[in-house]
């Protein structure tokens, strides 16, 4: 049987420390659920629909999550971190996983949302929530385009008004 050596276990938890800490500080936003209660199927279709939304989702132990949150000076979201977490980061949609998240705990009364960090700032369940009623970014977007388009809409339609009005006193 080989022997276990203790730098080699220590050398993991630094490099598990390091991981978790470098997605804290890259994620846009990271949300802490306690799944308790959840069915294998549930959480493989939580998982499905995350990773379908380029978000990652991760049961980490919390002692080694406290060490990359003090690394990080995210040390607020220690008290979010008892009892069986996961923890969903997501890099590029700051909506994504708060939204997913929550629309899950709807159907789903076994998760739980704790809190999280949005853009580096530690936050509880609420703002959370609050983030996920928000529409995601594509429908941000639609509505960006929708009111950038409305007053070219209406100098068209006004050009056009003009132009039929010459028209009928031309004739």
């Amino acid at each position: 049987m080989a022997e276990i050596r203790p730098t080699v276990i220590r050398e993991e938890k630094v490099q598990a420390i390091n991981e978790i800490a470098g997605k804290l500080r890259e994620s846009q936003t990271t949300v802490v659920a306690d799944y308790r209660g959840l069915t294998v199927a549930q959480v493989t279709e939580l998982r499905k629909q995350l990773r379908e939304a380029g978000v990652e989702f991760q049961v980490l132990k919390n002692s080694l999550t406290r060490l990359a949150t003090e690394k990080e000076s995210l040390t607020e979201l220690d008290q979010y971190l008892t009892g069986p977490n996961a923890l969903a980061f997501s890099k590029d949609d700051i909506i994504a996983p708060a939204k997913i998240i929550a629309d899950f705990a709807k159907k789903n009364d076994k998760l739980e949302i704790k809190g999280g960090v949005i853009e580096g700032k530690v936050v509880g369940a609420e703002q959370i929530k609050a983030l996920a009623s928000l529409p995601s970014r594509e429908g941000l977007l639609s509505m960006l385009l929708s009111v950038l388009q409305a007053p070219m809409r209406n100098v068209a339609l006004a050009v056009k008004a003009v132009a039929e009005q010459k028209e009928g006193q031309g004739a």
